[in-house]
């Protein structure tokens, strides 16, 4: 091989491994630091509305900050969400989970790159040891009215399960501002803390919304 030959080879070879790195360094910095996401649901109607761009923390979830009430966070969905073939314990309100991918690559392109992943967002209601009553479309939390100024006057809840439950250790209890058409707890249950991937940061788009959540 000439010295011309290996200059360029070593070139393409530098480039490659550029690149790679770049990778790299944008999966770890989507993963555990944050993410731009973009709201495609009306669950969280009036606060987000689709099409709403979003940064995501995820750095907090990374590093196990406390999550709090009222915070609104995006996690893995649940494997069922269909109320009338679900099977209610109201011992253990927890979602399922049964579709857990298998092998070092396919929790690679699961978790990692998010492939065939589905995500929803919520904000945070009841925390763990609490209890979560809803009555006419009020929630109560250890039977006090717990006031929330960011809903409408669209109270509606849809067919529901989980209207009377304590809140499990290890999981919260979310729903969607967009009472009406909104799928949560209501219907699968408490949501694993272990589950959470993000907490809502900050809207960038429309540029006249720019802020925090």
């Amino acid at each position: 091989m000439t010295t011309e030959k290996k200059e360029v080879l070593k070139e393409v070879v530098e480039w490659i491994i550029c690149i790679l790195i770049a990778i790299l360094l944008a999966l770890i910095v989507r993963h555990y630091i944050f993410t731009p996401t973009v709201v495609r649901q009306v669950s969280m109607k009036p606060t987000l509305e689709q099409g709403n761009r979003l940064i995501l923390d995820r750095w907090s979830i990374t590093t196990k900050k406390e999550i709090k009430r009222g915070e609104i966070i995006t996690f893995e969905a649940p494997s069922n969400t269909d109320v009338d073939s679900m099977v209610i314990n109201n011992d253990l309100p927890v979602a399922v989970y049964e579709n857990e991918p298998t092998g070092v690559f396919s929790k690679f392109v699961y978790y990692v790159l998010e492939y065939n992943k589905t995500s929803y967002i919520k904000r945070v209601i009841g925390l763990p040891g609490e209890r979560i009553k809803i009555e006419e479309g009020k929630v109560y939390i250890n039977d006090e009215l717990y006031e929330e100024e960011y809903l409408t006057d669209n109270l509606l809840t849809p067919s529901g399960k989980y209207y009377d439950i304590t809140v499990p250790d290890g999981y919260v209890y979310v729903m969607g501002d967009n009472r009406a058409q909104s799928v949560d707890s209501r219907i699968f249950g408490c949501i694993p803390i272990d589950k959470i991937e993000s907490k809502v940061l900050i809207r960038f788009w429309p540029f006249n919304q720019f802020g925090k959540v």
